[in-house]
């Protein structure tokens, strides 16, 4: 049976691009209590970590083995990874453990995939760490105008040697972009200001405990759930949904890439590069479902006219904050265009709260 929880506090502790934080709410709305949760595009967990109860069976994926490596330790050692996100912002700091992510990540993906015991707690807090102070996309994707030699050295497009070593690094034949660290408010994710004053220990201690107690709860929230990294379709056949009874299968997959700002071009990427149209694939798997009373779908994506059946409801919404909302470039435009399918067999409430007018909901 379906177990209450307290959610008030539980909150991802990085900032995700296209995370869907801000229509969570709106989706159990529509999914209800559900026996099966299948998320197979993870990202940040929002929607996952914003459910008012915990299904009696539950699965997450996602193709990009930091976020996999992520949750795995969280669940396995939350204290560890405590530890190595608790760290100050420094701009040198950032970009060398950026560096060092992007060498070790070829092979990250592998390791969690042959060994089921297998995970990095310190990779897993310093890339939370680092994504907490990157601006825009691209963290740890690999696509930048910097690489690594066979010598170690670190070269800029053109070749140009930048630095003439560097330690305990491979070449994996990828590039490392160089920003400067988020700067523009407190801080995102783990970064967020602390909650309460700090008490006589003073405000580095009370942190390093917030940290801890804040990956305790995350570990007992995914107690149950069962990760996987990996392609969508493998969590997705009818053993991991519908077997198990009522499912609901939220799937925010990456965007068309047409019309995108280039803060978004990293996004779309997959982890091999290439940027086939995962969207119109995910589309055509939900339309096939149409019609089963055991399915409770929501595909996230750009509003087009006629990309679902009417029987579909669509609820268009505007995305708030961001790098790519920021000026008058597409991305604010693109802020717009955002919109939710859902499923004939979704739930549909008789009225709407005024939450969601307030957040700039159309239904």
């Amino acid at each position: 049976m379906t177990q209450l929880l307290d959610t008030t506090a539980l909150k991802s502790p990085y900032p995700f691009f296209g995370g869907k934080s801000a229509v969570a709410s709106l989706v159990w709305d529509r999914f209800g209590t559900v026996t099966n949760y299948v998320e197979p595009f993870f990202g940040s967990g929002a929607v996952l970590l914003a459910s008012p109860t915990t299904a009696p069976h539950e699965t997450v994926n996602d193709m990009n083995g930091m976020i996999a490596n992520f949750w795995r330790a969280t669940q396995h050692d939350p204290e560890a990874v405590a530890r190595a996100m608790d760290f100050p912002v420094n701009e040198c700091d950032l970009h060398a453990w950026h560096m060092r992510l992007v060498q070790q990540q070829s092979g990250l993906t592998e390791q969690l995939m042959g060994n089921p015991d297998f995970y990095d707690a310190v990779l897993a807090g310093r890339w939370c760490w680092g994504i907490c102070q990157w601006i825009g996309s691209g963290w740890c994707s690999g696509q930048g105008p910097w690489r690594v030699t066979d010598e170690g050295r670190l070269v800029d497009s053109r070749d140009n040697v930048l630095w003439r070593q560097l330690p305990h690094l491979g070449d994996a034949g990828q590039g490392i972009n160089r920003k400067r660290p988020h700067l523009g408010n407190a801080g995102m994710g783990i970064n967020r200001q602390l909650p309460g004053e700090p008490d006589e220990r003073g405000a580095c201690d009370q942190w390093s405990d917030h940290l801890r107690d804040m990956m305790r709860a995350l570990r007992d929230r995914l107690r149950r759930v069962r990760v996987c990294c990996g392609d969508w379709t493998r969590v997705c056949g009818p053993t991991p949904t519908t077997k198990l009874g009522l499912t609901g299968v939220f799937l925010d997959p990456p965007y068309r890439i047409e019309g995108r700002d280039d803060v978004y071009d990293n996004h779309d990427a997959h982890a091999d590069g290439s940027n086939s149209d995962v969207l119109a694939d995910v589309v055509r798997w939900a339309i096939a479902r149409s019609d089963d009373p055991d399915m409770r779908i929501a595909v996230c994506g750009y509003y087009e006219d006629g990309l679902f059946p009417d029987i579909w409801e669509c609820v268009r919404w505007k995305a708030k904050g961001g790098y790519g909302s920021q000026g008058d470039g597409q991305g604010r435009d693109n802020a717009h265009r955002e919109a939710i399918w859902f499923s004939p067999h979704c739930a549909r409430p008789q009225a709407v709260p005024d939450l969601f007018a307030i957040m700039g909901v159309e239904v």
